[in-house]
């Protein structure tokens, strides 16, 4: 009797778990399917779901799925960053790219996409920038520094009249911008191995507001001002925020400037790193820049 109930029970576990093998599961469903599931997926969460098997491998491949993933004028963005466009490149590779930080323009500008909302950043080294005065070593020096995108930052001994201008020329994806300076008071260092900052040389900053301002093509103006606080630590200054319009197809011509040029006073000990140019939604990964 033990024996027949045995036989039995095992008849039943065998005949459930080939039950079980004939149920359909995530494997079974059609790649186009799939596809249509991680349409609806940020960028991140479909490169974890193309773990999952087979299907979602495949299909995370699809051109439909990054199409929406990709900022609008992407095309115009790679012939920027590459000076042509990769005909033979997918979807997803080319988001690839983009979601990478990508040197342009000799070195001096870098350009990426954020992982979560698609979004364009832009940043200018100080290189990238017109500063006045710069090629006198009495007033300014380029120092190497691993704290900066680019490796090296702008550094101020003293001046009387302080002028930094720039520009770009981009095809910006609409969307509103903010543009920072990322400024620190100053000067890096490093003492047996650790990072140390020199604040003898900081002056004249307390005295008057320092006035950024940035321009559009399209008549756009924006301006703010403050006096430059707290050393040794790298703020990001907020000139202004613009507006691409929608309908807008052509590449963005922006002007942007920071300047003291009250010459009662000299000023020194500043480092510029660079210009960001960040989409406003944005600003709340401001740091990691």
């Amino acid at each position: 009797m033990g024996s027949g109930f045995s036989l039995f029970t095992n008849g039943s576990l065998s005949s459930s778990r080939s039950g079980d093998l004939l149920k359909p599961g995530f494997g079974d469903l059609p790649e186009s399917c799939v596809a249509l599931i991680l349409e609806n997926l940020d960028p991140v969460e479909i490169c974890r779901f193309s773990k999952l098997n087979r299907a979602f491998h495949s299909a995370s491949w699809a051109d439909f799925v990054w199409e929406s993933k990709l900022p609008q004028d992407y095309r115009s963005i790679l012939e920027k960053i590459l000076g042509g466009f990769p005909e033979k490149m997918g979807k997803r590779d080319i988001y690839n790219f983009l979601s990478r930080v990508n040197s342009f323009d000799q070195g001096t500008k870098k350009a990426w996409v954020d992982k979560r909302t698609s979004d364009l950043c832009l940043c200018i080294s100080a290189k990238g920038l017109s500063i006045t005065g710069i090629d006198d070593r009495r007033y300014w020096n380029h120092l190497p520094s691993d704290e900066s995108r680019f490796g090296s930052v702008a550094y101020l001994q003293q001046i009387w009249w302080f002028q930094v201008d720039g520009e770009i020329d981009f095809p910006f994806p609409a969307g509103t911008y903010s543009v920072f300076f990322r400024l620190q008071l100053g000067k890096p260092g490093k003492r047996f191995g650790w990072k140390v900052c020199n604040t003898e040389q900081i002056h004249g900053w307390n005295i008057k507001p320092v006035q950024f301002q940035i321009w559009t093509e399209d008549g756009q103006h924006s301006s703010s001002q403050c006096k430059l606080t707290g050393s040794g630590s790298w703020n990001h200054y907020h000139a202004g925020d613009f507006v691409v319009a929608k309908s807008k197809s052509l590449s963005t011509k922006l002007k942007f400037s920071m300047t003291q040029i009250d010459c009662t006073h000299t000023k020194g000990g500043l480092c510029v790193d660079s210009v960001i140019v960040f989409p406003s939604s944005c600003k709340d990964r401001l740091r990691r820049v």
